[in-house]
């Protein structure tokens, strides 16, 4: 493929340092250089706008992508690659990295959207997209309706999807850069939209929320297989994402009830080491948990809260800007210890590999954030990263947790 434009540049101002990172090629993909340090992709919708507060499908919409911000060195170095299809339906952990950065899973939850937001038309398709020097699709796997969550084991050797529109996960075997659906496993009824999974650090267990249930499942994993635990952990609120400590002795989920802020939301603690286990704390948080990350370490959590900035302008609780709260571990749970501004209706939120910086999607700015990390503390970094739609899912390599 021939390179028509690579273009990065870097521009200081009165306001944050802003990095724009255009590389285009020939046709519907871009080229990179092979990246060689520890990395995060940021997926980027172009069909479907929530800035407005009331979600609208774009009139001329731009071609869904994918951002990879290699993080080998600070700022980043980034690349755009397009026409990897994506959705900003469903938590944003619709994409997910091999341990080893050599392949990622993109879902694409909805195929295309109506004038109801409420009736998407779910896809049932996951692209494996093969990084390096020329990242590009180079396969589509089946599984069930409205893919959503995607974790990976630590031996990259299985994936496990979360359908949200079939009441089902589809488990993936990886075998160099062939990836193929093994099983398809009923979870819940279709009504309960299971819509994200964790894997354990062992490999050995994961746990799925069921989102409109308001539970989450546990599966047992073995020889490439998954079998259902006939235990239901109640949570709070609608669970979409859920994530296990690095020590593997508690999982986290985040629930939303609130609707139109500023009334608080929680994350739930579930005490996976406990006989049996149980769900033992519920942490309050703002409004709107749309996702959260835990640090490489597993002493922080981050999480990004709508704070009613997701709201339409008319509506009189709608706020101008999203908040970022820190928790820090206390013990078998954890409490908060600090609250940043960030932009509106942020999305995803993840640690760097090496813990020391933390990336942010604002998806009405389309842009990236980062905030640097240090010895428990978080600081805005004053850099922001422009990309080609609105971010909608993030996640680093090898995160299965």
């Amino acid at each position: 493929m021939k390179i028509l434009h690579s273009m990065l540049q870097a521009t200081v101002s009165h306001g944050p340092f802003l990095i724009g990172a255009i590389c285009v090629i020939c046709g519907s993909l871009l080229s990179v250089e092979h990246v060689t340090g520890d990395i995060l992709i940021s997926a980027n919708e172009g069909k479907y706008d929530l800035s407005s507060g009331r979600g609208t499908p774009v009139e001329r919409p731009r071609p869904d992508s994918l951002s990879i911000l290699d993080f080998a060195a600070f700022p980043p170095r980034v690349a755009h690659v397009e026409d990897i299809a994506n959705s900003v339906i469903g938590p944003p952990t619709n994409v997910a990295i091999t341990p080893d950065e050599r392949l990622a899973l993109v879902a694409n939850s909805v195929r295309q959207y109506t004038s109801d937001p409420k009736r998407p038309v779910p896809d049932d398709m996951v692209q494996v997209v093969l990084l390096g020097e020329s990242p590009r699709v180079i396969a589509k796997v089946k599984a069930g309706r409205q893919p959503s969550g995607i974790a990976f084991n630590p031996a990259g050797t299985m994936a496990i999807v979360a359908n949200r529109a079939d009441g089902t996960v589809t488990v993936l075997s990886i075998r160099g850069d062939e990836v193929k659906a093994e099983q398809t496993l009923e979870v819940g009824d279709p009504a309960s939209e299971p819509s994200d999974v964790a894997i354990t650090p062992d490999g050995t267990g994961a746990v799925v929320s069921l989102n409109k249930a308001g539970v989450l499942r546990i599966l047992y994993l073995a020889d490439g297989r998954a079998r259902l635990v006939n235990r239901k952990l109640p949570v709070y609120g609608n669970p979409y994402h859920v994530e296990i400590t690095p020590d593997g002795q508690l999982a986290l989920s985040a629930g939303s009830g609130a609707q139109d802020g500023p009334d608080a939301d929680a994350l739930s603690v579930i005490d996976l080491a406990a006989q049996p286990v149980r769900t033992s704390d519920h942490i309050a948080v703002g409004t709107g948990p749309e996702s959260f990350d835990i640090s490489p370490d597993g002493k922080l959590v981050a999480v990004v809260l709508m704070n009613g900035s997701n709201l339409a302008a008319d509506n009189p609780l709608r706020t101008e800007q999203g908040l970022l709260q820190i928790l820090a571990r206390d013990g078998r749970t954890f409490r908060k210890v600090d609250e940043l501004p960030i932009g509106r209706i942020p999305e995803g939120v993840c640690f760097t590999p090496d813990g020391r910086h933390l990336v942010v999607q604002e998806h009405a700015a389309q842009q990236l954030a980062l905030f640097a990390v240090s010895e428990g503390t978080v600081k805005d970094a004053g850099v922001r990263i422009k990309v080609p739609g609105f971010p909608s899912g993030l996640r680093r390599a090898g995160k299965g947790r």
